[in-house]
């Protein structure tokens, strides 16, 4: 009996290469580096959504705040090996900034599912 293929696997939430390099700068774990960054990138989250709830809920959305708020998660999300979720926010703060933010609500729901997948593969690793 013949079986299809399975499909590929998705890909990595986390980029391992960035984790190890977070690793390679506390090799034996006694400063807890892995877990401090992933706590200030969860209290970073804790102020930062509340900012792009309020921004969504403007009429029009407030392009701007959007804008910040994915300026900000774009580099700490990439400097934890969160690089789709890097990504999705470096096109939403152009796309903010330009004043070229089309399905606003649906692309922001994207987002929030990245995050919820990254906040999950980070509480994973401590």
């Amino acid at each position: 009996m013949h079986t299809a293929s399975a499909a590929p696997p998705p890909p990595a939430v986390l980029d391992a290469e960035a984790l190890g390099r977070l690793r390679e700068l506390d090799p034996a774990g006694k400063n807890q580096l892995l877990a401090r960054v992933v706590t200030a990138f969860s209290k970073s989250l804790e102020r930062l959504l509340p900012d792009l709830s309020q921004a969504r809920g403007q009429q029009p959305a407030d392009l701007d705040g959007i804008r910040r708020v994915c300026h900000t998660l774009k580099s700490s999300s990439a400097s934890l090996g969160a690089l789709a979720l890097s990504r999705r926010c470096a096109e939403l703060e152009a796309a903010a900034r330009d004043g070229k933010l089309t399905a606003t609500d649906a692309r922001l729901d994207d987002l929030l599912q990245d995050i919820e997948q990254v906040r999950v593969a980070l509480n994973a690793l401590v």
